[in-house]
């Protein structure tokens, strides 16, 4: 099968917002890193709006939507609080993500299927507004099928078990997370569902997942910020592009 289309990389800015937050004040600026992405050649931003703004906080998503020229993905979890918002600033994209307070990051995807209900309900009126609804989620049919039957146009499958095994070195849970995510990409496709994938990817985990033509975009945050301060976030980010598009070819 040929790739669908052109492969998108969208860039996650939360972590630059952790580093100032660390330390109080203004920087260094999310805002300002969002302009170099763009400069860079991403396709979008993604930004998580916490309950309890460990990083990216309401004004980031005030200012974000007023500079970007490129679609911002607004990962959220699905409270009533957070619709409000998102219903207000009208992003192009809204990722509905698990959240717990005690976790250092999203560790896993969301449990659509036992409240497919209420994420139907939840999801509507963000559908209604002309936000595009994503669900991030494991790479498992239920989910899956869930996720298309509450009337969400994209999913973003979680990758960090894939990643967590291949920089763990276990080599046959790498290949059989990478096998998965390969299945349910074109599962997922075949329901009509729009693929993304992100959590944990890197240089050396990218290009896998690249490759597979069902996947339409790609979400990377913690890795690029990392890399940034060793060679810069526009080169950095071009390196990723550059793989990317290796893959793809």
């Amino acid at each position: 099968m040929k790739p669908l289309g052109p492969l998108r990389l969208g860039v996650n800015i939360d972590h630059v917002a952790t580093v100032r937050n660390a330390r109080g004040g203004d920087t260094p600026d999310p805002l300002r890193a969002a302009r170099i992405a763009q400069e860079a050649g991403c396709d979008g931003i993604t930004a998580h709006l916490r309950e309890d703004r460990r990083h990216i906080s309401d004004a980031d998503i005030e200012g974000l939507m007023e500079v970007l020229n490129v679609p911002l993905n607004f990962e959220m979890a699905a409270t009533e609080e957070m619709q409000k918002i998102a219903l207000r600033h009208r992003p192009h994209a809204v990722c509905l993500v698990p959240e717990k307070r005690e976790e250092r990051t999203t560790e896993g995807g969301l449990e659509v299927a036992r409240e497919e209900n209420r994420l139907a309900h939840f999801i509507a009126p963000l559908r209604d507004a002309g936000c595009r609804v994503s669900i991030f989620i494991a790479a498992d049919k239920r989910q899956i099928e869930a996720a298309h039957r509450i009337g969400a146009q994209v999913i973003e499958l979680h990758s960090g078990a894939y990643c967590d095994a291949h920089h763990e070195g276990r080599i046959e849970d790498r290949d059989r997370e990478l096998e998965a995510l390969r299945e349910m990409s074109g599962f997922a496709h075949g329901l009509g569902l729009e693929v993304h994938v992100g959590h944990g990817l890197t240089y050396e985990t990218v290009q896998p997942v690249a490759a597979f033509p069902e996947v339409m975009e790609l979400n990377i945050g913690h890795f690029l910020i990392g890399e940034a301060i060793f060679r810069g976030l526009q080169p950095a980010i071009a390196e990723m592009r550059r793989l990317m598009d290796d893959a793809r070819g």
